[in-house]
């Protein structure tokens, strides 16, 4: 606690420290913040705030006060909702006020991240602001989730996001075609890069965990805990030999740059049986779940046994940038993995659900991947629930060269099974299938309403040059945001070499990719 309300105060501190007494005149204020989506808040915290005698010059200085502005709020709402505690009535509204304290902490991280790394570049800014952004809308969730919104969320509301919101506008990108090296986004650093092409890259590990004895550890979490204590950041490899590993593993902001390394899908698993239906959150229902920057995982099966009756449950929550899935298993059924923010790579993957079973906001590309979709309760599947809620997030769950096709479970009773390619999670979910086999499972509408029209004209959801029985687009729904691309160069823009910039990182991860169509 102290450690936190010390964050707060360092953060705080150099703010004040610099502000003279000056505030902005009337008309400045009101003219800047026209420029915003929501200038009624802007146009309140900016008239007073502390400044210097100088007026504010230019597009780039509005950006910078603005994202103070959301930073100022934020620190404010995070010191208001620690003191939210005493009135959680119960352990389910304590696991959603949870959730809350650690997400402020890393939108606090982002917003600082956004403002203090000059090298970073407008792409960047905006991942970061995004993801801001995201974590404040997975706090409100797990409280509506749980079914507890009339207690503390009232108490809750502020002007964060809409502070957050303005920022992102005023940051807008433009995407330009990336370099790219040897097939591979260039952000993939040449060690890493070695560590996935290498046939048997074990003997490079730093550490090895093994059931039997025959490693350093028993238990991945040991692992995880000896890792935190190196020192520097380098590329740290944790083997985890063949096994089932029943444990439920979080990797935290100061655990960057870790990679688990199994023996292959199937046969190094880690499993967990966390759910919403059991009393958690999906936030903290994964079995593992990572947030450090830079994770990679390779020949390894994430699975969650809670089963379709527990509703969500997830198997593999990622919110680290630029990390790297290559060869690895996410089994479970309703929200099996949760894409939760940042930049993301998905390479040779199997992923089995049914309800919404990939999801989240990240800016996420899914390439060469098995998709399986499993017999649903409800006899209803939806693949996918993207959950952008500002138009100008550069987020979306991309498919790209995969397959769907059903399940063992789901084949002798597809027929009776109507499953669809997505729903809209949220206002601006975005979704595009490219050059993937759809199977004969796939309904010929394609995509399902989340909720009556909720969504249907701000969406983006998109189809190109897709194979296979269930791809036909003759029959599908005709909404607004739905379409049908006929031109590669539309398409592209959602390819690894646009979409993430992947030509900056992936090469270093060795992970093998196709940066255009």
């Amino acid at each position: 606690m102290a450690a936190r309300i010390f964050l707060i105060t360092l953060v705080l501190v150099p703010f004040f420290l610099s502000s003279s007494i000056h505030c902005y005149k009337p008309q400045e204020v009101k003219s800047w913040c026209s420029k915003t989506p929501y200038p009624q808040p802007c146009e309140y915290f900016l008239s007073t705030h502390k400044h210097d005698p100088n007026p504010i010059k230019d597009d780039n200085e509005f950006f910078k006060i603005s994202t103070q502005l959301a930073l100022d709020r934020v620190c404010r709402a995070q010191t208001h909702t620690y003191s939210l505690g005493s009135k959680c009535k119960n352990q389910r509204e304590k696991a959603a006020w949870d959730d809350c304290l650690e997400l402020y902490e890393l939108i606090i991280l982002k917003i600082n991240k956004t403002m203090s790394y000059n090298k970073c570049t407008q792409v960047d800014k905006q991942t970061w602001l995004s993801t801001a952004l995201t974590n404040l809308e997975t706090c409100r969730t797990g409280f509506v989730e749980l079914g507890l919104s009339d207690n503390l969320l009232p108490l809750m509301s502020n002007n964060v996001s809409k502070l957050i919101s303005n920022t992102l506008s005023l940051n807008k990108v433009t995407y330009k075609p990336p370099s790219f090296k040897d097939g591979f986004p260039f952000w993939v650093k040449p060690g890493d890069r070695k560590l996935l092409q290498t046939p048997s890259p074990a003997s490079q590990a730093n550490i090895v965990v093994a059931k039997d004895g025959s490693g350093n550890f028993k238990t991945i979490k040991e692992a995880v805990t000896a890792a935190s204590k190196r020192s520097g950041t380098m590329r740290y490899v944790i083997y985890i030999k063949s096994g089932t590993y029943n444990e439920n593993i979080e990797l935290g902001t100061k655990l960057k740059n870790i990679m688990f390394l199994g023996d292959g899908m199937g046969k190094t698993i880690v499993t967990g049986s966390r759910s919403v239906g059991g009393g958690s959150t999906t936030f903290k229902s994964a079995t593992v779940a990572v947030v450090g920057d830079g994770f990679i995982a390779r020949d390894m099966t994430f699975r969650n046994t809670a089963g379709p009756q527990n509703h969500q449950a997830v198997a593999l929550r990622s919110g680290s940038d630029l990390s790297v899935f290559y060869k690895c298993s996410f089994e479970g059924y309703q929200d099996t993995l949760y894409v939760h923010s940042e930049r993301q790579f998905y390479r040779e993957c199997d992923i089995y659900g049914t309800v919404d079973f990939i999801f989240g906001n990240a800016a996420v590309v899914l390439q060469n991947c098995n998709i399986f979709p499993r017999n649903p309760p409800n006899k209803t599947n939806t693949l996918t629930a993207q959950g952008r809620t500002d138009a100008n997030q550069n987020t979306g769950i991309i498919l790209h060269n995969c397959r769907v096709t059903a399940a063992s479970d789901l084949k002798p009773v597809q027929s009776s099974v109507k499953t669809y390619l997505g729903r809209p999670w949220k206002e601006y979910s975005r979704t595009v299938f490219m050059k993937t086999f759809l199977d004969s499972l796939i309904n010929s509408a394609g995509w399902m309403e989340w909720s009556g029209n909720f969504a249907l004209n701000t969406l983006y959801y998109a189809e190109y040059a897709n194979t296979g029985p269930g791809s036909s687009t003759a029959n599908r729904v005709k909404w607004r945001g739905h379409h049908v691309l006929t031109s590669a160069t539309d398409a592209n823009k959602f390819t690894v070499g646009n979409f993430l910039a992947g030509s900056s990182w992936l090469p270093a991860t060795s992970v093998p990719f196709t940066p255009g169509l």
